[in-house]
């Protein structure tokens, strides 16, 4: 049976293998071993509830085959965008030059640096194994996050971000900081990239201009590689579009990549989410449901077929019930796909 589950130690070499298999680049996840060992060893302390970082929660899971062990993917959030440093973006505005003497008014692009999303719940580490790509999985892998959420409500915040990687040109450059970032550091996109990764975007913010970039100056390629998605990130997109998300006016600082928002209450996820008792029966049929145990540190969810009747119980398969870690009379959790 395939899982979600919180991430551990023993899952480093095999969420190394999906990182460096993966086509788009996860600055949450980067490649080197010790450093997805910190990120394992923060979200480990933050499940366990270490009051050293109360505030600053970053949660990782896994997927996985809990017959073969294989690590199938990764999905993550943050309690607080930044976590405790100013979370950076460039919102897109408009300004207007006009001149009555003469008959000119133009509305002009304006991109002005803006920390005001610091403390938004951001999604983060998505990666999935391409033959799960396109199936229902990546819904048990993204979706469970949202259940997981709203059964914690107490640790988030209302208000949920999600960056998307933004476009790369066929040889792996980024037009958007070909054409701005790279004028104020020595150093190529996959340098910075790498940065980026095991450190922040702080740095980059730290030495970007702080006045407004005029979009007309940037190059024809990076206008329109803004808010324009990584093709791989794509799927992704379109997933969050489906969920309730929406596309805002803030931009990646790196890459120009699209920020998607929405809040919590409004996500389908949540919208269609019931609890009901689980009784065990050997016997069940019906549609395919995500689903979930209510618990916090020790949160399982999985797909699993179902009928939801009437009255507050739920019939559920052993196997199931025994995926989900839960006994009969504990609550389960659950979704329409």
């Amino acid at each position: 049976m395939i899982i979600v589950r919180p991430s551990r130690f023993a899952d480093l070499p095999g969420i190394e293998k999906l990182v460096n298999e993966s086509a788009a680049r996860l600055s949450t996840l980067p490649s080197d071993r010790d450093k997805l060992g910190e990120k394992v060893d923060y979200s480990t302390r933050s499940f366990a509830g270490d009051d050293e970082i109360s505030g600053k929660e970053r949660y990782l899971f896994v997927m996985e085959d809990t017959e073969t062990k294989e690590i199938l993917g990764t999905s993550g959030m943050d309690t607080s965008a930044g976590n405790g440093a100013p979370f950076y973006n460039y919102r897109l505005d408009e300004l207007i030059h006009s001149s009555q003497q003469l008959d000119v008014y133009n509305e002009v692009d304006i991109l002005y640096m803006t920390h005001e999303l610091t403390g938004t719940t951001a999604l983060c580490s998505l990666s999935i194994s391409p033959r799960f790509r396109k199936t229902s999985y990546f819904d048990l892998l993204s979706r469970s996050r949202f259940m997981f959420m709203q059964l914690h409500h107490t640790r988030f915040v209302q208000r949920i971000i999600a960056e998307i990687q933004g476009m790369q040109d066929e040889t792996g450059n980024s037009p958007f900081w070909e054409s701005l970032g790279r004028h104020f550091f020595d150093m190529d996109f996959a340098t910075a990239d790498y940065y980026s990764s095991i450190k922040s975007k702080t740095f980059i913010a730290e030495m970007m201009p702080s006045h407004p970039i005029y979009v007309p100056l940037l190059s024809r390629e990076a206008q329109d590689a803004i808010a324009q998605p990584h093709g791989s990130a794509a799927d992704n997109c379109q997933f969050l579009y489906r969920e309730g998300f929406k596309l805002g006016r803030h931009i990646d600082i790196f890459d120009g990549g699209p920020t998607l928002e929405a809040y919590r209450s409004d996500l389908n996820t949540v919208k269609s989410m019931k609890r009901k008792q689980v009784k065990l029966s050997e016997h069940q049929g019906g549609l395919q449901y995500l689903m979930s145990n209510t618990r916090f540190g020790e949160f399982r969810a999985t797909l699993a077929n179902m009928t939801d009747g009437m009255g507050d119980v739920l019939r559920l398969k052993r196997a199931t019930a025994e995926a989900l870690q839960i006994a009969e009379g504990e609550d389960v959790a659950f979704a329409p796909l």
